[in-house]
C-alpha cells in the first residue's frame, strides 16, 4: 500500500511511520522539515509540505492509496486537518485516517474527558478543537474516514501488539487505567488501513 503520512516528524507520526515501514508498505513522509526524518528505507520518500497549504499537500500526497494525518498543532487542530481532508479530496484519494485526542470519548453518559474537571486546564483547547473537528468529519460523506481517539494515556514504550478496541469509551484495563504505547497505536493505526475496520467511524484503543 502507497501511505501519505501528513506530520512524519512528530511523536505518533514517527512511529507510524516505523511501522508502516516495517510492514513494508510505501510511505511518502510529509513535514515542513524532513531533515529531522533520520530514517533510511527504499519504500521511503521524504516531501516537504505545509498542511496548511491544501495546493502544495494536494501534489504532496497525489498517487497514493491512503492519507494517514498525525497533525497536530492545538488550537490549529481544525483548520490544519480541514486543509488535510480537502488535499484528500482534491487528489482524488478515498481513504483518510487522522489521529485525533481522547479528549472527545465518553467517560460518563452524556459527558466527555474533556469536559470533566480533571482535564489539564493547558491541554483543553487543543482537546477541544479535536472533539469540534470529529463532529466535522462526521458529515464527510466522499471519504472513507476514521478518526483514531488514543488511550486517555499515551506514552512512549514497547510494541506488544496486545491491546483491545473501543469506540466512543476509554478502553480501560483490570487496574481502571486507559493507556497506550505510541508504538501500539501505530500498530493499531497500520492494522486499521489494511483491514477497514472503521470506515466513516472513530475508534480508540487500550491494554
Amino acid at each position: 500500500m502507497k501511505i501519505a503520512l501528513v506530520g512524519a516528524t512528530g511523536f505518533v507520526g514517527t512511529a507510524v511511520l516505523n511501522e508502516a515501514l516495517n510492514r513494508g508498505h510505501k510511505v511518502t513522509a510529509i513535514a515542513r522539515n524532513t531533515a529531522k526524518i533520520t530514517v533510511s528505507n527504499p519504500n521511503l520518500t521524504l516531501t516537504e509540505a505545509d498542511a496548511y497549504n491544501g495546493e502544495q499537500l494536494s501534489m504532496a500526497i497525489a498517487g497514493t492509496d491512503a492519507v494517514v494525518s498525525t497533525f497536530n498543532s492545538g488550537e490549529d487542530f481544525i483548520k490544519g486537518s480541514e486543509s488535510i481532508q480537502q488535499a484528500t479530496k482534491k487528489a482524488g484519494i478515498k481513504r483518510f485516517l487522522i489521529v485525533g485526542g481522547a479528549g472527545s470519548l465518553e467517560v460518563k453518559p452524556g459527558i466527555q474527558l474533556v469536559d470533566t474537571p480533571e482535564f489539564p486546564a493547558e491541554w483543553k483547547k487543543g482537546a477541544s478543537a479535536a472533539r469540534d473537528y470529529l463532529d466535522i468529519l462526521k458529515k464527510e460523506a466522499e471519504l472513507d474516514w476514521t478518526f483514531v481517539s488514543p488511550a486517555i494515556i499515551l506514552h512512549p514504550g514497547q510494541r506488544t501488539g496486545k491491546f483491545r478496541l473501543g469506540t466512543d469509551q476509554p478502553v480501560f484495563d483490570a487496574n481502571g487505567k486507559s493507556g497506550i504505547s505510541v508504538e501500539d497505536m501505530a500498530v493499531a493505526i497500520i492494522d486499521e488501513l489494511e483491514k477497514n475496520q472503521f470506515i466513516k467511524k472513530r475508534f480508540t484503543l487500550g491494554y
